[in-house]
């Protein structure tokens, strides 16, 4: 009889994530992120062995070095 995996005792979100789940990070679907990775405004992934992920805090001074909306942005 095999038990069920422990729950972790210390809840954080992963440092590294795929394409995806980059992109659903900041809020966009996968092709505008990688728009937005080509003209630089995201960063570059990095590489582990053959997995391409997206340091989490990268992508946050990233998104933070965004412009801010203008006008009224409700209408």
């Amino acid at each position: 009889m095999s038990r069920a995996p422990r729950p972790d005792a210390i809840a954080y979100p992963p440092r590294g994530l795929s394409r995806d789940e980059a992109a659903r990070y900041v809020g966009i679907s996968s092709t505008k992120f990688d728009d937005l990775v080509t003209r630089g405004d995201m960063p570059r992934p990095k590489r582990i062995d053959g997995r391409v992920i997206w340091d989490r805090f990268a992508l946050d001074m990233a998104f933070n070095a965004l412009p801010d909306a203008r006008g009224n942005v409700i209408d």
